[in-house]
């Protein structure tokens, strides 16, 4: 990983979660069930695919892990089988996988995935009417601000994140500088995540910082030029800048176009949110030079306590290090293998029951951040305690 890189994980910006259960004990079953179906819709074509890839990695890893381990021990050694559907690129895309998941898999006891806030809003909306849990990593907070009881979200959302990284930010700056900054600047993308981020800054976060806002540009990705957007920054040139895009080709139009017209992440520093700033492929076309003292918050990383599984990762896949995308997706696989093991039956409105009521550190919180310190995460439109 680039050494220009400099993680902000929720754990250093006091913000996390955990999730996990702990499997009561069952009584096993004579005969042998059908396999359990689980399914994942993530973006596997379009701008957003790599980050649906590495989604889909880290909840192949697990369907194998859980198998391998003995299945669903209450349901005598079920396996557990993922049905994999494609969001494409476009939220009415995404909606139409998930009407198709809920004609056409009846048992499907519960699902992830869908990865932008945006896809993830349209498809729980189906999913939610059918009654089938879903868990998601997407950072939007109208995603559990509906009120909905079959949503579960195991990230900090993208409002609370920017609460928290704000004056974190204005921190390091401070201690870096010698002084506080006193202007910066905005380029984001217009999708359901980014629009969160940036609320509370807009909503009088930068005012309460003491921060002027000399540029502030929104656009509907995927970005086919960055020159007019990167050209307003360096003609008003702010102490700092946000970039909150969502897919990787826009963060690479935009971090060159940075460096191109001599103002890259060494010179003007660059605070960027999402871990689509950490996938390989960005350093591989950018550049370690061109990504040299950018900032990043991400709402999940994989750290030294995980060292096994990020071997096993790294072996299985051929990745260079395990990203957020595929780390929280191999832990909502395990969360939704403990929930049927505690409901005791492949029955997804007890599969729901049973995510609702986990409260515990142990299990699959170790794949998720907050199981150091109490934590809190939104489910069902509220924040509960896992």
């Amino acid at each position: 990983m680039s050494q220009g890189h400099k993680w902000l994980t929720l754990s250093m910006l006091t913000m996390a979660l955990g999730v996990a259960v702990a499997a009561a004990p069952a009584p096993v079953v004579a005969q042998q069930p059908k396999e359990v179906e689980v399914a994942l819709i993530v973006p596997l074509s379009g701008p957003w695919a790599r980050q649906g890839q590495l989604e889909r990695m880290g909840a192949d890893m697990a369907i194998d892990d859980i198998n391998k381990s003995g299945g669903i021990k209450s349901l005598g050694g079920a396996k557990m089988k993922l049905i994999v559907l494609d969001t494409g690129d476009s939220a009415e895309k995404a909606k139409n996988a998930a009407q198709r998941l809920v004609a056409q898999n009846p048992d499907v006891v519960g699902g992830i995935g869908a990865w932008l806030s945006s896809f993830t809003l349209a498809v729980t909306e189906v999913t939610e009417r059918a009654e089938l849990p879903w868990v998601t990593l997407s950072y939007s907070d109208v995603i559990t601000g509906r009120g909905f009881r079959y949503v579960f979200q195991t990230s900090a959302t993208g409002d609370r994140q920017s609460e928290l990284a704000l004056p974190t930010i204005m921190e390091l700056a401070e201690k870096s500088t010698g002084k506080k900054p006193t202007t910066t600047g905005v380029i984001q993308d217009n999708t359901a995540a980014p629009v969160s981020f940036m609320k509370p800054m807009r909503a009088g976060g930068f005012e309460k910082a003491g921060l002027k806002v000399l540029v502030d540009e929104i656009y509907t990705p995927p970005l086919s030029d960055a020159t007019p957007l990167v050209s307003k920054v360096r003609t008003s040139r702010p102490d700092f800048v946000w970039v909150i895009s969502t897919s990787i080709p826009d963060d690479s139009l935009l971090v060159q176009k940075f460096a191109e017209m001599g103002i890259g992440a060494n010179k003007l520093p660059i605070v960027g949110n999402g871990a689509h700033f950490g996938a390989p492929e960005l350093l591989k076309v950018t550049g370690a030079d061109a990504l040299e003292g950018t900032l990043i918050t991400v709402a999940n990383w994989s750290h030294d306590g995980q060292r096994q599984l990020i071997d096993e990762f790294k072996k299985r896949s051929g990745e260079p290090w395990l990203t957020q995308d595929s780390l929280s997706a191999y832990g909502h696989v395990w969360i939704l293998k403990e929930a049927v093991e505690k409901a005791g039956l492949a029955d997804r409105r007890k599969v729901a029951e049973a995510i609702r009521a986990m409260d515990t550190s142990e299990g699959a919180a170790k794949y998720l951040p907050g199981t150091t310190s109490s934590s809190t995460t939104r489910a069902a439109g509220s924040t509960r305690r896992w």
